[in-house]
């Protein structure tokens, strides 16, 4: 599922644009080569810096937020000249300061006008199940240096998606689930829609879309500016689930999320497209039935086209995409082309419009690989562009991630994202639009490990972000497509002395033999003075699902730090990324889990931890295993299926039912409940609960909307009926990332390692332990 665990948090910061903003942390001193707990989760001494938020102006020009130190480190947009370096600081922490107030606004994001004549600023955010989406949104004028708070009586920060219009003369933006369209200069606010509430969602998207189809931004101005193009959801048949309040008020209250359960009712979407300046909608002809099919993308067909719409309508089983061309005047709608999979088909994230709107790009795996393909505009001409045998990927594809990043600077190549030779790895390369088969990579082969990449918009320059498996990131600026160093934007040299200054062990990266010609790609970190004669307890960490992998050769953040002090505790900390999880291992590979959920990948990775059991150095008889959201839910899976093989386990917001998690998900993997009642039975954790054998600690957040308590309710009453003992701790009202509240974070990893040490004991575990 898409869950917050470690293992996806070290993608994300390895490929981040800015790990961290630019702006000046004190850093406590590093006074020990051993780690605790209150170093990694009590301060930021372990963490990496980026570069601050950067946009390109144009194809040699770049800003960053960046902090003052002579105004208090208050944010400023700085200028840069990409070639020479030089600085210039475009809007100062005073134009950010509104009239009255006494401070300069909290730019938490910022946006320019297509002319760069204005900014868009965003601030004041707050939470929307997994994001901060909603805010207030301030418009600055550079020239007059004007700054004005949109929304006129809107409530404070219940705007969402603020965006300017081709022009830069007026601002959508979503508030309360209703669009509106703002004038820059006079301030006129008009509404475009008014039947937004609570179950008729414009603009925005429900709780199911937002989480497992990475939408949340629904609208899309036309390329001239003269309408609006939108997703409209109604939710009026979706069931709420209730999250129980019990300790922020005298008396509980409920807190309903809509949240539609394996085989339930979804919400209905459709689109449509209005006039910027006010009038009745035109909803575009798409046949079926909306409840069960998604309109999973959508956008104008065209960089320069204001005429037609460009859709993925996927079928409610997910095992085929339609792209659909519509026509925003008259709502007609055409199919141009069809991917479908015996398993599951992914949304494209990573359609691109080139040659003046003729062709766009499109990912398929229809020959076994996830290649690139160019498609006419008719859908009549279908091209493979990138090599054979090799997956175009990001190893945040499930999270919306973008493998193409743009062509270069003759419009010949389209850069991209792969790591033919190595899955725990990810590179740029580019691709010919006019050889196709011609692939070749970019980053150069003396630079192992994972790489992203921000290029400007004509492919000169890019930004560049590098790390590699506990080596914090470097950012830097380089042309393409030679990758030529220009100058470093931040290296984190402090970090990198900090992490070296500590007591290591070895860490390698493995792959192990499970039998059948199936070998796992995995990493293990092992104790300082590491000793091949001794005998040593194995921590597993898992995830095992298709959203994410576990094993990438990138920073792994306060994840790689909490298990780099396990090592110096005495253990060796391994993970193994099993069949289905979604590595650049080819089609085959990804799609085994299809309806063998719970059964391949705990399957896999007990074989894993029985092969590694026989290695001299391992002792068999103490192997543990813990993971969080989908790793607990493998977690719980290993312990009861296989109860020889891990003497204890940490199951953290797990999946125990399968029936308890949502239909987008749980139906793209498992299929329908109604039609595959034994595959969701036999993938459920809680149905052998009894089996269990070993130490068992389950944690869950009482006010997780994701994965949601009940799931662990249901586990404990399985195990109380089976008279097993187990250890539970619920923290109250936390969500999925178990981390609101002040100490949560540091509670939490404090008792995961005294659990770990009292249940899986090493000799310098014990001693640390009293």
């Amino acid at each position: 599922m898409t869950a917050i665990h470690f293992s996806w948090m070290r993608t994300a910061c390895a490929l981040a644009w800015a790990i961290f903003p630019a702006v000046a942390v004190a850093q406590p001193p590093a006074t020990s080569s051993r780690l605790t707990v209150e170093r990694i989760f009590g301060s930021r001494e372990f963490a990496a810096r980026g570069a601050g938020q950067l946009r390109w102006l144009d194809d040699s020009t770049y800003v960053a937020l960046q902090a003052n130190p002579q105004q208090n480190d208050a944010a400023e947009l700085v200028r840069f000249n990409a070639r020479t370096g030089a600085r210039e600081v475009l809007v100062p922490s005073t134009s950010l300061t509104p009239n009255g107030a006494s401070a300069p606004l909290d730019v938490e994001d910022y946006f320019w006008s297509p002319d760069h004549k204005r900014l868009l600023i965003f601030t004041a955010s707050e939470r929307v199940w997994r994001e901060n989406t909603r805010g207030d949104y301030w418009v600055l004028d550079l020239a007059s240096h004007q700054l004005r708070k949109l929304g006129g009586d809107a409530p404070k920060s219940t705007l969402m998606f603020a965006k300017f219009s081709p022009d830069g003369g007026r601002v959508a933006y979503v508030r309360q689930n209703d669009l509106y369209v703002e004038d820059v200069a006079g301030g006129a606010i008009t509404r475009l829609t008014r039947d937004g509430s609570r179950t008729i969602i414009n603009g925005t998207f429900d709780w199911v879309y937002e989480e497992e189809l990475s939408l949340r931004d629904g609208f899309r101005w036309s390329p001239d500016g003269k309408s609006i193009a939108y997703w409209q959801l109604d939710a009026s048949g979706v069931k709420d689930y209730d999250l129980i309040n019990d300790t922020d008020s005298l008396y509980s209250f409920v807190n309903p999320v809509q949240y539609p359960k394996a085989g339930t009712t979804n919400s209905a979407g459709r689109i449509g497209v209005v006039a910027a300046t006010g009038g009745a909608t035109t909803w575009l002809a798409i046949d079926g039935d909306p409840r069960n099919e998604y309109l999973a993308r959508m956008d104008w067909a065209g960089l320069n086209n204001s005429s037609e719409l460009l859709i993925q309508r996927m079928n409610r089983p997910q095992n085929e995409i339609d792209v659909l061309l519509a026509d925003a005047r008259t709502g007609t709608v055409k199919t141009i082309l069809v991917e479908r999979d015996s398993a599951w088909v992914d949304v494209v994230n990573d359609v691109r419009w080139l040659d003046k709107d003729r062709v766009f790009t499109w990912m398929s795996e229809r020959n076994g690989w996830r290649r690139m393909y160019s498609v006419s505009r008719d859908g009549a001409t279908i091209k493979a562009l990138s090599a054979d045998s090799m997956d175009v990927t990001h190893p945040a594809f499930a999270f919306g991630a973008q493998a193409v990043l743009g062509t270069d600077a003759t419009g010949e190549y389209v850069y991209h994202y792969a790591s033919p030779q190595n899955p725990t790895q990810l590179y740029l390369y580019r691709t010919s639009l006019k050889r196709p088969g011609a692939t070749s990579r970019v980053t150069p082969a003396d630079q192992p490990g994972t790489h992203s990449y921000s290029i400007s918009p004509n492919g000169r320059y890019a930004v560049h972000t590098w790390s590699a498996f506990g080596t914090p990131p470097t950012v830097e600026l380089i042309t393409l497509p030679d990758h030529r160093r220009v100058r470093v934007l931040q290296d984190n040299a402090e970090l990198r002395a900090r992490v070296a200054g500590l007591e290591l062990g070895p860490r390698e990266f493995f792959r192990v033999d499970i039998g059948d010609g199936v070998k796992l790609d995995g990493w293990m970190i092992k104790p300082p003075g590491f000793d091949q004669t001794k005998k040593y307890p194995v921590l597993f960490e898992v995830y095992g699902e298709p959203a994410a992998q576990t094993v990438t050769d990138s920073w792994g953040g306060g994840g790689f730090m909490w298990h780099l002090m396990l090592s110096q505790m005495g253990y060796v900390v391994i993970s193994v990324d099993n069949r289905g999880t979604p590595a650049p291992r080819g089609r085959a590979w990804r799609k085994a889990i299809y309806k063998r959920m719970g059964v391949l990948n705990g399957a896999d990775q007990a074989a894993a931890a029985q092969a590694i059991a026989k290695w001299p150095f391992v002792d068999s008889r103490r192997l543990g295993v813990w993971g969080w959201s989908g790793g607990g839910s493998t977690t719980l899976n290993v312990m009861f299926r296989t109860p020889d093989v891990y003497r204890m386990g940490m199951a953290v917001a797990p999946v125990a039912d399968l029936h308890y998690y949502d239909t987008i998900y749980q139906e793209r993997y498992v299929g329908l409940p109604q039609e595959n009642p034994e595959v969701y039975r036999v993938g459920s954790p809680v149905t052998f609960a009894g089996q269990l054998k070993g130490d068992l600690l389950v944690v869950h957040g009482s006010g997780d909307d994701n994965v949601h308590y009940q799931n662990t309710e249901a586990l404990v009453n399985a195990l109380v009926k089976a008279n097993k003992p187990f250890q539970l701790m619920v923290y109250p009202n936390r969500t999925h990332c178990i981390c609101e509240g002040e100490g949560t974070s540091m509670h939490l990893y404090s008792l995961l390692t005294r659990y770990l040490t009292e249940h899986l004991p090493t000799s310098e575990a014990a001693r640390t332990a009293q």
